[in-house]
């Protein structure tokens, strides 16, 4: 029994030499450090060392100014931090685990083994001692010399005698060595736990030393505004630039308003690719080089499309897709508008601001849409997909082609009735970064000529940028504020040479449906009036025209106010705050005209 257990032990024991010595030769190539070398020199061949000095250099080279310069120099410091880790843990492995493990597989093991070839050879011994006096044993009986031979007998009875003394304390020798190995096995194991243990505290350190330099290199990031608008959340556009309203949608606003309001087809037309690609780009880099853009409008509208259709999340929002579009369905055009007027006022305070930013410049351009052909109805058709789609997924065309209905159904109304939603007026130069073009010489009769955006000299035209609601007083000259509505105050003549002006149809059209007008049962609250009242009007050449103005005109595709026959259908009449109770728009009209 003990022979076979000794047997066992001895098979184990070549396996086990021969698996650590594979084990060790796989984790030497698993370090890179040099073997046996100093620390300090073993820290210098590392490639994290290299890597870190070569980032470090190139943080140098590009300098403070730059934010790759300062990640670079940042992230360089922590890379050499993690070789200082790898040195120490490679140290550690060589100390701990491949010179015990190298013990094991070339030393100790073999020296067992080579005490089981010697314990061989010395029975080889024994037997040849054995048979050599068994031999004179057998001869002594034939011998002449019996004295002689009887001597030589005991000669080799004492040689066979010391052989088996050698070969029991080989066999002794062996055995107890080959018991003390299986006794330590479970040190033997031990050293691959260690390997684990090691490792483990090796990447505890080493995540300690990124998490440690982790808040300054985000810090750093986070602090460098040049990052891109387009494809960013509005949100953390507007926190990371300290913005109220989004860069690219106030920089295409403003250049729109110097040279784009008379431009035929806005955001209809596309623009050359080239050149939106530019003017993107542009805008991401928060450039402010951006004059050769003007002469371009319609890229500018391009690049505005675009960054609504980029956002990450619409800009009147995914969460409140459900109360748009069922607003949308509103039979009732003033329940309608009530419902809008309800799911406006849920946008996130951001949303809301940006989106009243827009809608209050797109009121704006509808202003111009004899010129432009840009009516509230085609700016929803062209605009409206990129303010409002599902999250459901889908391609783009079927998203937009299960949204558009119900989007021209939202802003068109929202576009017509800007200053009932939101009655305060809008700097749109709101950040105060965006300064009057200078006009340029006549440049011909045949080439684009810019408008103006200076009168009196250099002084700049601060009202142009301003959008006024029609229940406040517009200081410009020529124009009289009536109610909520804006009207020329120099009529042109008629063909007659009368100067009374022209009575427009849309005028005789809605005083037909005089008697339809009607307050909706909800009314939102609008802000109070200015000093002096807002019903304060100047005198006009004629009621007719005043009514004209009022009711609206079909011809520039804006609905009658009062609701029941023109455009979008009755919209709700604007009750203006003067401390008595308010009439409907048109029965207000008709009380001042009489």
């Amino acid at each position: 029994i003990e022979k076979d257990y000794i047997v066992l032990i001895e098979r184990r024991m070549e396996l086990v030499r021969l698996v650590s010595h594979n084990a060790h030769k796989r984790l030497v190539t698993c370090l890179q450090g040099h073997i046996g070398t100093e620390a300090e020199k073993r820290h210098k061949k590392l490639p994290l060392t290299a890597l870190s000095q070569a980032m470090q250099d190139g943080g140098s080279q590009l300098g403070e100014e730059s934010l790759i310069g300062k990640m670079m120099d940042v992230c360089g410091e922590a890379e050499s931090r993690l070789a200082s880790e790898l040195m120490q843990h490679e140290v550690q492995l060589e100390r701990d685990i491949l010179e015990p493990l190298n013990q094991l597989a070339e030393v100790d093991i073999p020296n067992i083994l080579r005490q089981r070839k010697q314990l061989a050879k010395l029975v080889l011994d024994y037997d040849s001692a054995r048979a050599r006096w068994l031999q004179a044993s057998k001869s002594i009986h034939f011998s002449t010399n019996y004295q002689a031979t009887a001597a030589k007998v005991e000669t080799l009875k004492d040689e066979m005698d010391e052989a088996l003394n050698k070969v029991e304390m080989c066999k002794d020798q062996l055995s107890a060595d080959m018991y003390n190995f299986s006794s330590k096995e479970g040190d033997y194991a031990r050293y691959y736990v260690i390997l684990v243990e090691a490792q483990a505290d090796y990447h505890r350190r080493s995540l300690a030393a990124l998490e440690g330099v982790l808040p300054t290199i985000q810090a750093q990031n986070d602090s460098w505004m040049e990052k891109p608008a387009y494809g960013t959340a509005l949100e953390e556009h507007l926190k990371r630039s300290n913005r109220e309203i989004a860069l690219p949608l106030e920089a295409c606003v403003m250049m729109l308003l110097e040279t784009g309001m008379k431009e035929e087809g806005l955001f209809r037309i596309a623009a050359g690719a080239s050149k939106l690609k530019k003017l993107k780009a542009a805008l991401d880099c928060s450039t402010s080089q951006l004059e050769e853009f003007y002469s371009d409008p319609h890229a500018v509208a391009g690049a505005l499309k675009s960054y609504l259709r980029e956002l990450p999340e619409p800009l009147l929002t995914f969460s409140l897709y459900d109360e748009w579009t069922q607003a949308s369905n509103v039979s009732d055009p003033d329940r309608r508008l009530q419902a809008l007027w309800v799911a406006c006022d849920g946008l996130p305070k951001n949303h809301k601001a940006n989106f009243r930013y827009l809608v209050k410049f797109l009121a704006k351009l509808a202003q111009d849409s004899e010129v432009n052909k840009m009516t509230p109805s085609n700016i929803a058709i062209v605009l409206g997909p990129n303010l409002l789609w599902s999250k459901t997924e889908g391609t783009l065309a079927e998203m937009a082609a299960a949204t558009s209905v119900h989007v021209v159904a939202i802003i068109e109304p929202i576009i017509q009735h800007a200053d009932w939603f939101f009655p305060d007026d809008v700097d749109f130069n709101v950040s105060g970064m965006f300064v009057a073009m200078t006009p340029e010489p006549d440049p011909g009769p045949f080439e684009r000529r810019r408008p103006g955006s200076l009168v009196d000299g250099d002084t700049p035209r601060k009202d142009r940028y301003l959008s006024y609601p029609r229940s406040s007083p517009r200081p410009s000259p020529g124009f009289s504020i009536h109610a909520r509505t804006l009207t020329r105050q120099d009529p042109a003549p008629n063909k007659l040479g009368d100067p009374s002006p022209t009575p427009r149809r849309a005028a005789t059209l809605n005083r037909k449906q005089h008697h339809h007008a009607s307050s909706p049962a909800f009314q939102p609250p609008l802000p109070p009036p200015e000093a002096g009242g807002v019903t304060q009007t100047q005198p006009v050449a004629e009621p007719q025209t005043q009514e004209q103005t009022l009711c609206g005109s079909t011809e520039a595709g804006q609905p009658g106010l009062a609701g029941g026959g023109g455009g979008q259908g009755g919209a709700p009449e604007v009750q203006v705050a003067t401390g008595q109770q308010p009439l409907p728009l048109t029965q207000h009209s008709a009380e001042e005209n009489r």
